[in-house]
Parts: structure tokens; C-alpha cells; sequence
């Protein structure tokens, strides 16, 4: 594993299984339920000729904003880069809004998740004059803290243990 939570190869025991290719790892933490400090966000990782290029944009549950691109290189070295404009992408079966970062018009590639509260998606953008193809999630908050998206998630996002 390197300093970017970027992987070449990852293998497990039980189940027998083995994985090679790219992934990002990151995690959220804090003493409150994620609706009670966020309203919505947008992030994306997008791999890049060099490294990979990572975007948020959180809207705080107090109306204030924060906005910020991280350019990583091969080394881990991390630079903080001007974020692109965002632009929108279609909605979903659920009327998800969604919308990415990129210098030009950006483009649903695949949905994977179309959750009454998320979205997961392939978008293709273009950051720096390099097009890329990024993993990219909209999440809004104030949708998931709703008393019915709530009553729906046993069903939708079933608990399995």
C-alpha cells in the first residue's frame, strides 16, 4: 500500500479471493451523525498520467461551503490544485442530483448506485487539459435524514451480518 491508499495487489485467506488493479481507500469520522454537520456533497478521484486528481465539495449543514482539489503524484507527494468548475450530469431513477468537477463538459460514463440519497458514477471530465475517467459520488444529506428515505433503507440497504 502506498501513501495514497492506491493498491497494485490485495489478497484475503478466507474467502479466497485476490484483487489487482487501482482503489482508494478514505473514511469519515466525527462524534455526530454525518446529517448533523453536512447537508450534501460531491466527491471524485480521477486517475491522472502521474498520479491521481481528488475533489470535494461539501455544503455544511450551516449553509457554509468548502470546495477544494488535491493533485497526488507516483510519490505521494500532495498538491493542492484550483478546483474546476462543477457541471451537471444527469439525474437518475431516484432524481438524485448530480454534478462533477471538470475544466469542460463532463459525462455520465455508468451509474453504479442510484440510492434515493446517493449516487456512485463513472464520469468522464477532463482536469488539467487531461481527460480521465473518475470514480465520482453526490450524496445529499437532507434527503437521507428524510423519516421515509429512513423507514426505506432496511429495504433499499439491507444489514447483512
Amino acid at each position: 500500500r502506498s501513501q495514497l491508499g492506491l493498491l497494485s495487489r490485495l489478497g484475503f485467506d478466507s474467502p479466497r479471493i485476490a484483487w489487482r488493479g487501482e482503489g482508494y481507500h478514505d473514511m469519515n469520522w466525527g462524534s455526530v451523525p454525518l446529517e448533523q454537520s453536512f447537508a450534501d456533497w460531491t466527491w471524485s478521484r480521477a486517475p491522472t498520467s502521474d498520479g491521481a486528481h481528488v475533489t470535494y465539495d461539501t455544503l455544511r449543514a450551516d449553509g457554509s461551503r468548502n470546495s477544494f482539489a488535491l493533485r497526488f503524484d507516483g510519490t505521494g507527494e500532495v498538491m493542492r490544485q484550483a478546483i474546476p468548475p462543477l457541471r451537471p450530469l444527469p439525474r437518475g431513477f431516484w432524481r438524485m442530483s448530480r454534478q462533477a468537477h471538470s475544466d469542460s463538459v463532463a459525462a455520465l460514463v455508468a451509474t453504479l448506485e442510484d440510492a434515493p440519497f446517493y449516487a456512485r458514477s463513472l464520469v468522464r471530465a477532463e482536469i488539467g487539459g487531461e481527460p480521465v475517467t473518475a470514480f465520482h459520488e453526490n450524496l445529499s444529506l437532507r434527503k437521507f435524514a428524510n423519516p421515509v428515505i429512513q423507514a426505506m433503507l432496511p429495504f433499499r440497504m439491507p444489514r447483512r451480518g
